[in-house]
Order: structure tokens, then C-alpha cells, then sequence
């Protein structure tokens, strides 16, 4: 039996909001997006390469900036390629033992060949060009994780593989102004997975105007929720060296600890040394 959607946003949000107009048509799209699940675990079950490249085809038909379609994707077969990848992440297994992995591009390089092959010089090494390979990357990957779900796959993204760059950009013989975005694990679920509680409405949905103006009562009143649901074990918590036991440790703590030594150091490196320079 189909959950209604008052009961999704629940294990969504808990923010006491449920749907405004309880005469809503009961869409299977809707409710498959509010009640989606992360998925870490999967079936030692490869699924069909014909269904994986449908996904990838439906992924591709995502909204692109200006038709400019600036996404590429690899799927990750070499067995010794999938290794040294997932070698590279030890803290995270399911990157070495998901059946399957794909590697979502921003390719800003194939709008520069373009321009060459009619003889309209295009410079696509920009802020501007970057951000628009970047976005259709990601929406090609969100598509990919949605169709993937359509089909009774799980996925999990990977975002960490940019802190490898380098390691990661060889591996695949990535060219200038070609770069990872996200990596993605998919696979036949092992389990049912979870519901990762989001960031009350009243803090992300806003109306006219910005207004962050309550922000420190709803993260507080987030944080108990979260805890309440799936609390963050003690052999989790993040710099303990650096800012010792909290008393309360829950999502904005853990959060904040993560952000204050930013991930990623060697991505704009890697940028600036193929081929962008972000004027």
C-alpha cells in the first residue's frame, strides 16, 4: 500500500507541514522522490548492461545550460581501474564492491572542439563555462540516481572522489577542461536502506524574499529530531583533537566540524593546471 503523501513528508521533514490541499492526485513519481532512500549495501547481482545504458540514456536527457550539453559519463568496467579507485577511499567500500560505477564529467572541452571544427574560437575555460558543465553534470547524475530508483536500483553518489583528482583524473585519462563531478555506486539493494531526515521547510523554502532570520531555533530543533532518529555515534565524531567533546553532538555540530577543514584542496589546483582559469 502506497504511504500517503502526509505520512512521506513526515519521515521526510518531521517539520509539522504536511501537504496543503489534502485533495492532491496521488502521483507514483511524487511519492517515489519523497520517500527515496540512501543505499550503501547491494546484491552480488550485476544488472543488465541494457538497462544500466537506458539509465545512462535517460540521465543524458536531462536539462542541459543552453543546449550546450556539457556532461560526459564513464562507467567504471576494468576490474583493476574499480580497484584503484576504490583503494583511494578505503573509508568507504561500497565505491570497490557496488556492481556497478559511473563517473558523472563537467565537459567543458567538447563546446572548445566545436567552435574549432566550425572556426568560432570559443574560450570555455571561464567561471561561466566551468559552472555550466558543472550543473549539467549534476543534473544528468540526479537523473541517473531517479531512473536508477525507477527501475528497483540504489544508488549512492561520491562526492569525495574529487579529493583524489589527480589519482582519479589519470585513471580514467581525463583531458583538459574535462573533470570529475561525482562518482555514483549502483546496485540492487542489499536492504531497505534509509530516510535521511532534511532541513526543516522553514529554513530552505522560502517565499519573495530570503529570510534566514530564525535559523539558529529551527537548526537547534533539527538537530534533536535528527538525533532523536539516527543519532551520530560517539566513534564518529569528527576533530576531536581540535575542538574536544561536545556535549551535544548532533547534525550542525558534525557539520560544522566537517566544513572547517574543507575537503577538496587539490581540486582547484587541478583546475587551474587543465586548462581553467575562472575569469
Amino acid at each position: 500500500m502506497v504511504a500517503s503523501y502526509a505520512e512521506e513528508l513526515s519521515q521526510r521533514f518531521d517539520d509539522g507541514r504536511g501537504p496543503s490541499d489534502a485533495t492532491l492526485p496521488e502521483i507514483p513519481f511524487l511519492h517515489r522522490l519523497l520517500a527515496r532512500k540512501t543505499v550503501r549495501a547491494y546484491r552480488d547481482v550485476m544488472p543488465p548492461d541494457s538497462l544500466l545504458d537506458l539509465i545512462c540514456a535517460a540521465a543524458l536527457s536531462a536539462s542541459a545550460k543552453s543546449d550546450f550539453q556539457q556532461a560526459s559519463i564513464v562507467r567504471v568496467v576494468d576490474a583493476d581501474k574499480r580497484a584503484r579507485i576504490g583503494e583511494l577511499f578505503a573509508a568507504m567500500p561500497w565505491i570497490g564492491s557496488a556492481p556497478a560505477f559511473f563517473v558523472f564529467l563537467g565537459d567543458a572541452r567538447r563546446l572548445e572542439a566545436i567552435g574549432a571544427l566550425r572556426q568560432k574560437p570559443v574560450a570555455n575555460g571561464t567561471l561561466e563555462g566551468f559552472f555550466n558543465a558543472t550543473v549539467d553534470a549534476a543534473l544528468a547524475l540526479q537523473t541517473f540516481i531517479l531512473a536508477a530508483e525507477a527501475v528497483g536500483l540504489g544508488c549512492c553518489p561520491i562526492s569525495v572522489i574529487r579529493n583524489r583528482v589527480d589519482e582519479v583524473a589519470a585513471l580514467l585519462a581525463l583531458p583538459d577542461k574535462v573533470f570529475p563531478v561525482a562518482g555514483v555506486c549502483v546496485g540492487y539493494p542489499a536492504g531497505s536502506g534509509y530516510v535521511s531526515l532534511r532541513l526543516p521547510r522553514t529554513v530552505t523554502l522560502h517565499r519573495d524574499t530570503y529570510d534566514d532570520s530564525r535559523l539558529a531555533e529551527a537548526i537547534s530543533d533539527y538537530d534533536q529530531r535528527r538525533n532523536a532518529r539516527h543519532a551520530i555515534p560517539k566513534t564518529q565524531h569528527r576533530l576531536i583533537e581540535a575542538y574536544g567533546e561536545a556535549e551535544f553532538y548532533g547534525w550542525s555540530e558534525d557539520k560544522a566540524r566537517q566544513a572547517a577543514r574543507p575537503e577538496g584542496a587539490a581540486f582547484p589546483r587541478y583546475l587551474r593546471a587543465h586548462g581553467f582559469t575562472f575569469d
